[in-house]
């Protein structure tokens, strides 16, 4: 039961970055939108991996820590390239 609880929790939060993503994606800027965050969130996702790895606690729950790893990774690299669009735009 905490299993599922605990993937419950995981792909509710993941839920939210495919939207960030597609959003980030489609508007070409970076105004409004917070690196520290995603980093912090980003930091907070491994240490959920390294925790079950640690733990030996590897199960399906796992898949949805790197799915949302993943997504927001995709989200800060579309940071960078939002970034840069923005500099080439105020030139």
């Amino acid at each position: 039961m905490p299993q599922l609880f605990e993937a419950i929790m995981v792909i509710c939060f993941g839920l939210s970055w495919p939207l960030s993503v597609y959003k980030a994606y489609k508007s070409r800027t970076a105004k409004g939108r917070s690196l520290l965050f995603e980093v912090f969130i980003f930091i907070g996702y491994l240490f959920g991996i390294m925790g079950k790895i640690v733990s030996g606690n590897i199960s399906y729950v796992f898949v949805f820590y790197i799915i949302n790893t993943v997504m927001i990774s995709v989200d800060m690299i579309l940071y960078f390239r939002n970034r840069r669009l923005d500099a080439q735009s105020s030139t």
